[in-house]
């Protein structure tokens, strides 16, 4: 891994706002790639603020907070996450929610982990992936895009448990997310590793 450090990789970009990456990566969940990038086109186009420049914002609470679940169901295209995307909206909206806070969290990774997995439509993938985020690299956010690279990478393209791709990545402690993931993407890099 030291071609990391030599080429400035593990660099990862947080949007403006928690609530946004945490709407972005409910857009993850069970699908395309081509899904996501259509869920959250669709979320700025429709929902979103325009800036001077012409522009559009990533939609706030409120914004997401002011349509039915049945705007995201047909406007959206965002099947089952519809109505978690109604509540998110609206506890964070009213203030009874306020990711914003996780990125000063002084919890535990496991405390947090939990706390962020009591948002409903966010599970064990999504929770590691947005604690990336927050700068907290303990999980693996293991997807299926992860796996099959590692299937590919490290394991002779045949399909293998969780648990071996964890006891691969167990020796980066605390920074195994973080590992996997320059580990995947090192092929983003090739030219100047």
């Amino acid at each position: 891994m030291a071609w990391v450090q030599r080429v400035n990789a593990g660099r990862l970009l947080r949007s403006h706002t928690v609530f946004e990456d945490l709407v972005k990566t409910m857009c993850t969940t069970n699908c395309s790639w081509g899904l996501t990038k259509s869920m959250t086109t669709n979320l700025v186009e429709k929902l979103g603020e325009p800036a001077i420049d012409g522009k559009i914002a990533f939609p706030s609470p409120n914004a997401l907070a002011s349509v039915p679940e049945d705007f995201f169901r047909n406007e959206i295209r965002a099947g089952y996450r519809s109505p978690f995307f109604v509540e998110l909206a609206e506890s964070v909206a009213s203030g009874r929610l306020d990711p914003e806070t996780w990125l000063a969290s002084e919890l535990p990774t496991s405390e947090l982990k939990k706390e962020i997995k009591k948002v409903k439509g966010i599970g064990d993938y999504a929770a590691e992936n947005l604690l990336k985020l927050l700068g907290r690299y303990d999980g693996l956010a293991l997807d299926s895009w992860l796996r099959a690279g590692f299937y590919k990478k490290h394991n002779r393209e045949k399909i293998c448990t969780d648990k071996k791709i964890e006891k691969h990545y167990k020796k980066f402690g605390k920074w195994k997310g973080l590992a996997i993931w320059c580990d995947m993407t090192r092929e983003w890099f090739a030219e100047k590793t």
